[in-house]
């Protein structure tokens, strides 16, 4: 565990702070003391999705794939903010998965269900003409199941490698907060993960919204560093799967070389960099654990 020189760590502080204040939400992670989260504090989820670099990285490519799949692509591209407000957009969405990890299962339940009832209005058809809902289940699975590969994938891959075991402790760990959002066929093993995307594969396809949508991510103010935020997209296209890559025509967009090698530093180091004010600590705090128990 480190602290960084305070003048430094005073604005890695409030870089997490803005990071973590989504409009529309307002969770105290850190009351009342000892109410538990939808998932335990020793659980290896409450270690991975700690870690800064994981969640930006995972959560690139989680979209990614999302927008592989049609209906899911349509929903997001004609109902959401993202193209006009992208930051906002992704600021929420890492909120939400902040909020479901970490913080009172009370509080847990209470936005998600509001996110189910939101959901509920969200219906359509892709050009096609193929009908969508986004509370179909198959569609929650496959978006559940992204994130979770996104986050799991980007962990192992840039800050501390998982066995099969560990990552078949992750699916299974994120049973309940999936359920709660409607997606009881999420993977819970990495086993049912290889699964579903051998079952999704032929229903994806190329879109320019693909394209699109990476072109937003580079250029929107998402990180305090712009050559950062770039590296970090790299390597999100990085971790997608080769069959998605080459569907997608994202196969000379990956990482460069040596960059691995310097995001694995990144994602170490921040590993191990306590931030007081993120969700984790707070909720470490709220357990009557040390706030710093988990990067040690």
């Amino acid at each position: 565990m480190a602290h960084l020189p305070a003048p430094l760590q005073a604005r890695l502080e409030r870089t997490a702070r803005s990071y973590f204040e989504a409009p529309g939400f307002n969770v105290d992670f850190s009351a009342p003391a000892g109410a538990p989260a939808l998932v335990a504090p020793d659980s290896l989820t409450w270690r991975v999705m700690k870690n800064p670099v994981a969640l930006v990285v995972g959560g690139i490519a989680a979209v990614i794939l999302e927008l592989a799949e049609p209906r899911v692509r349509t929903g997001v591209w004609e109902h959401t903010s993202f193209r006009r407000d992208p930051v906002t957009r992704m600021r929420r969405t890492g909120y939400a998965a902040m909020v479901t990890v970490y913080a009172p299962a009370e509080a847990a339940r209470a936005m998600i269900a509001g996110v189910v009832r939101a959901h509920e209005r969200v219906a359509g058809e892709t050009p096609a003409g193929i009908a969508y809902r986004a509370n179909d289940e198959p569609l929650l699975n496959w978006v559940h199941a992204t994130a979770g590969f996104g986050f799991f994938e980007a962990y192992s891959r840039f800050v501390r490698p998982l066995s099969r075991a560990d990552m078949d402790q992750l699916f299974a760990e994120g049973a309940v907060g999936a359920g709660l959002y409607g997606a009881h066929g999420a993977p819970r093993s990495a086993d049912e993960m290889d699964t579903l995307f051998a079952t999704m594969a032929p229903q994806m396809e190329r879109s320019e919204i693909v394209s699109e949508f990476l072109d937003i991510v580079r250029s929107a103010p998402l990180l305090p560093s712009r050559r950062a935020q770039r590296l970090m997209i790299r390597a999100a296209v990085e971790i997608t799967p080769s069959w998605a890559r080459k569907l997608l025509g994202l196969e000379r967009q990956g990482l460069r070389p040596g960059e691995a090698a310097l995001l694995r530093v990144l994602g170490g180091t921040a590993d191990k960099l306590a931030i007081d004010s993120a969700p984790p600590s707070l909720a470490c705090v709220r357990m009557g654990l040390p706030a710093d128990c988990l990067y040690r």
